[in-house]
């Protein structure tokens, strides 16, 4: 609270978070949706069990787990070209999840949580140059706070259970190796995790 009101920490501004001091736009979302949203994003399929759920009028509604359908619904909103990507929105999102007996973040398990985040769409050929740049936006926010010792880690897919993963195969295997090898080229000390991606992406 204290660093909050102040409006700056190490130079991050608070209220906006580091992707908005990245020159990321902000975005707004609501807390609960139709559950219709949930399956078509995949999440109703892959991750229900970590999910909340209501019943209003004989409708059901989700507590938002993630900020990504909303921001995939953000550009969705209106015809696009390829010619202005990347488009880049950030969110300091407060998102609600059912975490399971023995999952911890941190040293507690989560219920609700606000997270710093971001939702960068572009293209193939952008790929390379949006992973580096988010590296070095997380090497200031860590430098900022004097975190200079760490290992990073990149969360890959089991490639032998497929069922747990949306998109094509080719797809995953594009954005793992882009993020690989930008931390490499980066200089990171990272470790590669199999299994440990979300469904939706490493």
């Amino acid at each position: 609270p204290e660093a909050a009101a102040q409006g700056r920490v190490a130079g991050i501004s608070a209220a906006g978070g580091s992707s908005s001091f990245a020159g990321m736009p902000p975005a707004a979302q609501l807390k609960v949706l139709d559950v219709d949203l949930w399956h078509r994003s995949g999440h109703y399929d892959h991750y229900r069990e970590n999910m909340y759920f209501t019943e209003v009028d004989e409708r059901q509604y989700a507590l938002k787990p993630m900020n990504c359908p909303f921001h995939v619904q953000i550009y969705k909103s209106k015809r696009r070209s390829y010619r202005e990507l990347p488009f880049r929105w950030a969110e300091l999102g407060t998102v609600y999840r059912h975490e399971m007996s023995g999952a911890l973040h941190g040293l507690m398990r989560v219920r609700g949580f606000t997270q710093d985040d971001a939702h960068i769409f572009c293209t193939h050929e952008q790929l390379d140059s949006e992973f580096k740049n988010v590296i070095d936006l997380s090497l200031y926010v860590l430098g900022s706070l004097g975190f200079d010792n760490f290992t990073a880690q990149v969360s890959v897919r089991d490639p032998e259970t497929p069922e747990k993963y949306i998109g094509s195969v080719k797809n995953w295997e594009r954005a793992e190796e882009a993020i690989i090898g930008a931390a490499r080229e980066k200089g990171l000390d990272f470790v590669v995790e199999p299994g440990e991606a979300a469904f939706y992406g490493p």
